[in-house]
Order: C-alpha cells, then structure tokens, then sequence
C-alpha cells in the first residue's frame, strides 16, 4: 500500500513538473509553425518587421479567456502597428472538449472580428515548449540578435473580472518600458484563467 502511494505520488509530482517547464524570462523562444484558421501555416519568421510579439495562449470556451478578448484585440489593435502584433493559440485538445474544435476556432475569429492569427495547436507542441498553463496566458517576445526573447510572461492585466478600479496593464507597461529602451519594471505574473486540457494518453 506503502509502494502504491510512492507511485502515485511519484507520478502527480512528475507531472506537474513537466507542466511547469518551458520557457523563462530571458530565454530565446525557437520558431514554430502552426495553422490559422484561414487554413495557412503562420510562424514568427514571417513578421519581417515586428520587433516582437505578444504570445497569447486562448480559446473558446473558458470564461476568463472569452472575457479578456476584446482586450486582445484591443492589444493588437493598438500595438501591432507599433511593432508587437498578437498571435493567439489555442492549446486545448478539441478531443476533450468539442467546442475547441478547429472549426469553432474558425466560427470565433469570424464572429469577433479576430485582426490576428489564432492558430491551432492539436498536439500541445507549441504549447509544452512554451511551458503555458492558462487560457489566457501571455508570453512577450522581443526580437534581437539573438532571436526573440522572452521579456515578460503571465496575466494581460490584474482585472480579469474587470471590475478592478486599480487595474495594471502588465502587458501594455512591459511593451512601454521595451519601446523605451528598458527591460519591464514587472516580467513575471501568476496567469489567472482555465487550466489547459490536455490530450489523454
């Protein structure tokens, strides 16, 4: 019973760990290619001129992410042509919840109007190297010599209920101090949101 326990514990604690993995602040984020719901493949090599990215990691059906879309697009809206376009990811496993599917990713982008890619990621790749965890969950990417840089990663802001009258645009403040010259005064939050679903086996 003893060993029984040690296993399982064993196995809970291993994979926990692997969902934490993945990127930190500082480390250069290697390219990816996934499909758009126009059906074309869009990795980041494909902004000439971008002099980053705003990494966003939704879906359809969480509550948290489906409150913070029109802040996304209000991000991409203001910020892509400054030089940080949005390129949102669907992480979740359709096989699990239906509503993730590609085609209802499709029916949302048109519905809300999407200005920006929102890829499909059906085998977690991107999502696993990435190390996200939530829907939404943010990764700020700055281009340099070196590649894109990971500068802050987390919440879009401190109001996911949007109701907060102290609200702090993380994502907004940490794009500022990179445009002028400084690395964010806040590069790292807790991402508040739905826990991403996992393909089984």
């Amino acid at each position: 019973m003893k060993n029984l326990f040690l296993i399982g514990f064993m196995l809970i604690s291993s994979y926990v760990f692997a969902q934490s993995e993945g990127y930190k602040v500082g480390d250069v984020v290697k390219d990816f290619s996934l499909k758009n719901v126009d059906a074309k493949s869009v990795s980041l090599a494909d902004y000439n001129n971008a002099k980053g990215f705003i990494v966003v990691f939704t879906c359809n059906t969480c509550p948290v992410a489906k409150a913070y879309q029109d802040r996304v697009s209000a991000l991409n809206s203001f910020y892509a042509s400054k030089g940080y376009p949005v390129i949102a990811i669907n992480p979740n496993d359709a096989g699990a919840v239906p509503e993730e599917s590609f085609e209802k990713m499709q029916a949302l982008s048109k519905a809300k109007n999407f200005s920006f890619p929102y890829l499909f990621d059906p085998n977690h790749i991107v999502t696993k190297q990435f190390g996200a965890l939530k829907t939404p969950h943010v990764f700020l990417l700055s281009k340099t010599d070196k590649g894109n840089v990971v500068e802050y990663i987390g919440a879009i802001d401190n109001d996911s209920e949007g109701v907060n009258p102290e609200k702090i645009n993380y994502v907004q403040n940490a794009i500022n101090d990179l445009s002028t010259g400084k690395k964010p005064t806040v590069s790292s939050t807790k991402a508040v949101g739905c826990s991403i679903k996992w393909k089984k086996g």
